[in-house]
């Protein structure tokens, strides 16, 4: 609890908080040292005048500056106001924290009406006090009420407390008659504090006193404090016990309030839900919390086991190679440069001047590395502090059982615990500096290029890092995006990518080469594909990086293809809507192969003049595109006039059908790779039987026509809904 304590410090005084009160903006101060620094302003600047001058609520982000609070608690300063003559006099000191404390100041005669004249009560405050909170700088006007316009932060002065108090001496038996011992237990029904001996001999476990419950004595302390609990009365209406909370103004309110106050038309929920809501809330922000401070204290293992491989000792430390000609040397450290002298001394004189240049950057490299990693060090060890302290304290808040209490700090600390917990974020707990001299040395070169003489790497790449919001599939094409890890060092050549066959298979390489990412087409879909990267220089080559499974598109898109089609071809409609400008049959293929699945396409008959022969189906890329689709061996099609069709490949005319197709007719195309068919559709009706089977291979959805006709491809659909893949028999029409 030891790192609790900042939290505990008044940063004003530096002591513990005595008789705390919450500003509006969240942070908190010792009643006394409020009064310390307030500074009266001129009677000319009214508080209305305040604010509208800058120094207003209004004015300030407090969100922003809760923030900015982390980080500036200690080196904050405090200064009055400039601008009227008594300021400049003003005599201050310096507290414990850094902040300048103001002396209290003389007091004006009250008004007889002043709030504060009954007994008890703070002295009256100066008329147009004003007061800045130490840690944000953010400034208040008080109103009549003074300081006592401040809620009390009894959930804080009960940690405290409690702290204090586990700080204190071990708690001694009632019932010793001399030299009392430590006591061992209390009982809570008779609240007595027993001794070993005292205990057997006074409070026997038989009888009445067997029902009694026994507790550890620190327990049993907090027990007396915390029973029975307080309740907490209104700041505006002092004789009205707080009840609801206002979730707008986000402050425990009572009845009075809601009644004539400005939280009438506010949105309130009962007292007890709102404490349990938050308890959670803050619980669970706490635990986001603790897992990142366990992350920065192996983090902290991390970097000082880095200090230990860069430090140089005598002693054996991690094996750095240097080779040479005369062998390979292991040493690190001291023992490095040892050999970097050794080898520079075995040369000629001409090698001298460049030995000074080699030494001067392995000392430079060491140095960085470890002041690179002291400063990690220094800096994560002071987080972790400051959040082991908030985690403590906030664990200490949930254990009160004051809800108004408790919800008056509430969500500070939850804004503070999500504050602290973002700043243990993404980099936050990884190394900036490797503790591997990546450094080899190669005294291999001819006398004559001694002056070129530098380290060179003799280690193969490290794996790759797949960059997964890079790395995407669109349609049958698959991206992928690859770096190497950011304290790599080592040269690299250039990257290997592989990918399997889709189906679980082999890998085989489809990109050598020098960048960082690659789109790779004509993949199947429907299909998943593993795919992995390596790197190699000169050395060789390196790992594998991690396998990423990249899943293509179920369905389809593509438009028809105009770098492979006949130049008599027209196209328009962004590569949708094709015609021909000759009355000869010529072929357009769509830019998409299939090889695997079910797919299904659509083509509506835009133009139908004078009766043509237009033909649809598939075919294999190197199709003849200067006749009728079909009469190759290259295709296999459907054509069909404005009364019947045949099917038709390698100009094999079968199964004559009636029905045929007129302006805004459709047709569709059915290609089943599970089961090796192709079938036909005119207006969503089957067309005649299965057309061709034992379709295997790679295959392009392709058409041929005339100037006389013009059609419009649609893509990305269902498979019709009478068709399901696999059936037993469909030698039929299945309409």
């Amino acid at each position: 609890m030891d790192e609790m304590e900042e939290e505990l410090k008044c940063p004003v005084c530096g002591s513990f908080f005595r008789e705390p009160i919450i500003l509006p903006c969240s942070h908190n101060i010792c009643l006394a040292c409020a009064r310390n620094i307030l500074v009266q302003t001129p009677d000319a600047e009214s508080p209305q005048s305040s604010r509208a001058s800058g120094s207003g609520v209004s004015d300030y982000d407090y969100l922003d500056l809760d923030k900015m609070s982390l980080y500036s608690e200690a080196d904050s300063g405090y200064g009055s106001y400039g601008g009227f003559v008594s300021a400049p006099t003003t005599p201050c000191q310096k507290s414990p924290n850094g902040v300048r404390v103001f002396p209290p100041a003389v007091p004006q005669p009250p008004p007889q009406h002043h709030l504060l004249g009954h007994p008890g009560s703070l002295p009256p405050i100066p008329r147009n006090s004003c007061l800045t909170c130490p840690q944000c700088h953010r400034s208040l006007i008080l109103d009549e009420r003074g300081l006592r316009g401040f809620a009390k932060n009894r959930v804080l002065e009960g940690v405290v407390d409690r702290y204090q108090q586990s700080k204190t001496a071990a708690l001694k038996c009632q019932l010793c008659e001399k030299s009392p011992k430590e006591a061992t237990v209390m009982c809570e029904q008779c609240d007595v504090f027993y001794c070993d001996p005292c205990r057997l001999r006074c409070h026997p476990p038989r009888g009445p006193l067997a029902k009694h419950r026994l507790v550890p004595p620190a327990q049993g302390r907090i027990s007396r404090r915390t029973s029975p609990r307080k309740i907490s009365t209104c700041t505006e209406h002092e004789l009205e016990n707080l009840s609801m909370y206002c979730v707008q103004c986000k402050m425990p309110v009572c009845y009075q309030c809601l009644e004539e106050g400005k939280h009438g038309t506010h949105e309130v929920k009962a007292l007890g839900a709102m404490w349990k809501l938050h308890k959670g809330q803050l619980s669970q922000a706490l635990n986001i919390l603790s897992d990142r401070a366990t992350e920065a204290k192996e983090f902290l293992v991390q970097l000082r086991n880095m200090v230990q491989h860069i430090q140089p000792t005598d002693g054996p430390g991690r094996p750095l190679i240097v080779t040479s000609g005369w062998g390979t040397l292991k040493e690190n450290g001291v023992e490095f440069e040892a050999c970097l002298v050794a080898q520079c001394d075995a040369l000629i004189d001409a090698l001298n001047r460049r030995k000074a240049q080699l030494l001067t950057r392995v000392n430079k490299e060491h140095e960085h590395k470890l002041k690179v990693v002291r400063d990690q060090i220094s800096h994560c060890t002071v987080k972790l502090r400051q959040t082991t302290g908030l985690m403590e304290y906030c664990l200490e808040v949930i254990k009160e059982n004051d809800p108004s209490g408790f919800l008056q700090i509430s969500d500070a600390l939850i804004r503070r615990v999500h504050v602290t917990e973002g700043q243990w974020g993404k980099g936050t707990l990884t190394p900036r500096m490797t503790s591997d001299f990546d450094l080899t040395l190669d005294s291999g070169p001819l006398l004559q290029t001694i002056h070129q003489l530098d380290f060179i790497q003799m280690k193969v790449p490290s794996a790759p890092m797949l960059q997964l919001e890079e790395c995407c599939t669109i349609n049958n094409s698959a991206t992928l995006s690859w770096k190497q890890p950011p304290l790599s060092t080592i040269a690299v050549d250039g990257y290997i990518l592989e990918l399997d066959d889709g189906n679980g298979g082999q890998f085989r390489e489809v990109y050598v080469g020098t960048e960082t990412i690659c789109t790779v087409d004509g993949l199947h879909y429907n299909s998943t594909y593993m795919s992995r990267v390596k790197a190699f220089n000169a050395s060789g080559v390196g790992q594998y990086s991690k396998t990423l499974a990249m899943q293509t598109s179920e369905i389809a898109w593509f438009t028809f293809d105009p770098t492979s089609a006949h130049p008599d071809i027209i196209l328009s409609n962004d590569n949708l809507t094709v015609t021909c400008n000759s009355y000869d049959d010529r072929v357009v293929m769509g830019n998409s192969g299939f090889s695997r699945g079910v797919h299904y396409w659509e083509i509506t008959v835009d133009r139908y003049d004078n009766h043509p022969d237009p033909a649809f189906g598939v075919a294999r890329v190197d199709v003849l595109k200067d006749v009728m689709l079909g009469k190759d061996d290259k295709a296999w099609a459907m054509y069909v006039d404005n009364n019947r069709s045949w099917f038709m490949h390698n100009n094999s005319h079968t199964n004559r059908t009636d029905g045929g197709v007129s302006e805004e007719a459709t047709v569709g195309v059915l290609l089943d790779f599970t089961r090796g068919i192709l079938i036909f559709l005119i207006n969503d009706e089957q067309q005649g039987p299965v057309a061709f089977e034992g379709i295997e291979g790679l295959y392009y959805p392709a058409v041929s026509l005339n100037r006389n006709v013009q059609v419009t491809l649609h893509t990305g659909l269902p498979i019709p809904d009478f068709y399901t893949p696999g059936e037993a028999d469909l030698s039929g029409s299945v309409c």
